[in-house]
C-alpha cells in the first residue's frame, strides 16, 4: 500500500484547504484511514478519523472547521479544513489504519499546511 498526500500550501488565517490522500492497493475501502499533523517541536496529534463505513471523530481543536470524507471508489480519503487558524500550522499526514486488526499501518510523506496571521 501507497498513500500520496497532497493539497497542502500557503493560506491566510480564516482560508481554506482541503487535502487528498490517494491509496494505492485493494484494503483501502475496509480500513479505517486517519489524518494527523505534527508542528514543529510538538507531538504528533490525530486531527481525524473516518471509519470502512463513514463514522468520523475530530480532535476537540478542529471540530466544527474540518471535515474528513472518503471515497472508496477513488481510494481517496480527503481533509477539507475551513477558518484556519496560525495553529494549524503543521505538516499533515495520512494513515491507513491496520493495527486495529494487529497488522501494520501505512503512512503517506505528509504535506505542509502553513497559515499566516
Amino acid at each position: 500500500v501507497q498513500l500520496q498526500a497532497s493539497g497542502g500550501g500557503l493560506v491566510q488565517a480564516g482560508g481554506s484547504l482541503r487535502l487528498s490522500c490517494a491509496a494505492s492497493g485493494s484494503i483501502f475501502s475496509i480500513s479505517p484511514m486517519n489524518w494527523y499533523r505534527q508542528a514543529p517541536g510538538k507531538r504528533r496529534e490525530l486531527v481525524a478519523r473516518i471509519t470502512s463505513s463513514g463514522n468520523t471523530v475530530y480532535a476537540d481543536s478542529v471540530k466544527g472547521r474540518f471535515t474528513i470524507s472518503r471515497d472508496n471508489a477513488k481510494n481517496t480519503v480527503y481533509l477539507q479544513m475551513n477558518s484556519l487558524k496560525p495553529e494549524d500550522t503543521a505538516v499533515y499526514l495520512c494513515n491507513l489504519e491496520r493495527r486495529g486488526i494487529g497488522g501494520d499501518d501505512y503512512w503517506g510523506q505528509g504535506t505542509l499546511v502553513t497559515v499566516s496571521s
